[in-house]
């Protein structure tokens, strides 16, 4: 074969795959918030697995920023512990599904906005009906536009590309401690845990799903405490 018919049969195949991806429909689900991680960050519960979910559309202040605190606190009093619908659009580089979330019919992503707690970011500002919520919410002066040197989060990064987070996740509300004296899982702010103030298996699994990191895994395999586990005979995997 030609080298030439060799490219337009690439560039073909190509088309059709992207054509292919981008006819896809969005995947739609139900799940439960377990924690806030910021103001556009959700961390969910779907079938037992934590999921990362980043709002579409929105870019919230970051958590160093004014407003990047109360956009954090303000997104978990409308959706911690509760289920809502996601319609995942894509994933992006750091592996969170980018999706549209809504609660009792309200959009969540849109609500963010509409509050000032966060930018209209789509792409190429083409989401009209987002641009007319946060105009209505910089004519009122909601949220963040009612400070001065108003810096959308792109630019802060690019200017504090050093700087460290300053808030917490937000996490679903804590358990009542153990008889044995130990400190519940869910008491346990996320990054702060060792094995041994774990009170069995199921307790390290909880964490370790509810904080979506590795506090728990020295090895890396996705096995929280595997001594505490093996000690009470249960199988990981």
């Amino acid at each position: 074969m030609k080298p030439i018919r060799i490219l337009l049969l690439l560039v073909a195949l190509f088309a059709a795959t992207m054509a292919q991806g981008a006819s896809a429909p969005s995947q739609v689900f139900t799940a439960e918030v377990i924690a806030v991680l910021d103001g556009d960050t959700l961390l969910v519960s779907r079938g037992g697995k934590p999921l990362k979910l980043r709002l579409a559309e929105i870019d919230a202040p970051e958590k160093a920023q004014p407003y990047g605190t109360a956009s954090q606190k303000l997104l978990a009093d409308l959706v911690m512990r509760k289920q809502v619908q996601v319609e995942s659009r894509a994933v992006d580089d750091y592996g969170r599904i980018v999706a549209m979330v809504s609660i009792g019919g309200l959009n969540v992503n849109h609500e963010q906005v509409r509050r000032g707690l966060a930018w209209e970011y789509s792409r190429f500002h083409s989401n009209r009906p987002l641009m007319a919520l946060q105009r209505e919410a910089q004519l009122a002066k909601r949220g963040l536009w009612a400070g001065e040197d108003i810096v959308e989060p792109s630019q802060w990064r690019k200017q504090h590309a050093s700087a460290p987070s300053v808030a917490s996740p937000v996490v679903a509300p804590p358990a009542i401690a153990s008889s044995a004296g130990k400190v519940a899982s869910d008491e346990i702010g996320c990054g702060k845990a060792r094995c041994s103030m774990m009170n069995s298996c199921a307790d390290a699994k909880r964490y370790y799903a509810r904080c979506g990191g590795k506090p728990l895994d020295g090895d890396h395999d996705g096995r929280p405490c595997e001594k505490l586990c093996a000690a009470e005979g249960v199988k990981l995997r």
